[in-house]
């Protein structure tokens, strides 16, 4: 059966997203060329071009991407929480266990905010984990679970913290046993805004 140009578009575009990826979290956005991109994911150049404009440009897909999959990863360790108290402590070990993931490290860490720029890399954070994190804590304003406060202000306070965090946890020699001491202190931080 013939593939209409629109399922080819689909898989072009697939196929160069999961290829820019792979070789930008293996090798790092600076050592990755738009030619081996197009050449691994078995388009031409040409192709590729079609979709986007430049490096940066495919980067930044592949950022959102990327930050979507963490928001997702949150969402669903919140949603297998017992409870929003739970859910919410769920969700920040999820966002912190990703940055000990060397993909989410390599893309969203350590290039993203210097490829796409602080700005940019804070709003796809905002449209992703941050989203999320705003979602818990005005559910758990609402239950009486947590003191009635602004709640952009708690956001970016504790998203702030976290993306520190992640940073920290993204260079760290061993992220496995500095998460743990990471949610240590985390955890009574957040127990304390009850």
């Amino acid at each position: 059966m013939a593939r209409t140009k629109q399922q080819q578009r689909e898989e072009t575009m697939e196929a160069l997203t999961a290829t820019a990826r792979r070789l930008f979290a293996e090798h790092g956005y600076g050592k990755v060329g738009l030619e081996t991109i197009a050449q691994t994911a078995g388009v031409s150049k040409g192709a590729l071009y079609h979709h986007f404009s430049s490096k940066a440009e495919l980067f930044r897909h592949v950022l959102g991407v990327v930050q979507h999959d963490v928001g997702e990863q949150i969402a669903r360790a919140a949603d297998a929480a017992p409870d929003s108290w739970a859910g919410l402590l769920a969700g920040c070990r999820a966002f912190l266990a990703a940055a000990t993931d060397p993909e989410t490290q390599q893309i969203m860490l350590l290039d993203g905010p210097s490829v796409v720029g602080w700005q940019d890399w804070r709003e796809l954070d905002a449209e992703s984990s941050a989203r999320h994190l705003a979602e818990a804590l005005t559910g758990l304003m609402t239950e009486g679970a947590l003191a009635k406060r602004p709640v952009e202000p708690l956001v970016r306070l504790l998203s702030g913290a976290m993306n520190e965090a992640a940073v920290w946890l993204a260079h760290s020699p061993d992220p496995k046993a500095d998460l743990a001491a990471t949610m240590d202190t985390l955890t009574p931080m957040i127990e304390a805004l009850r």
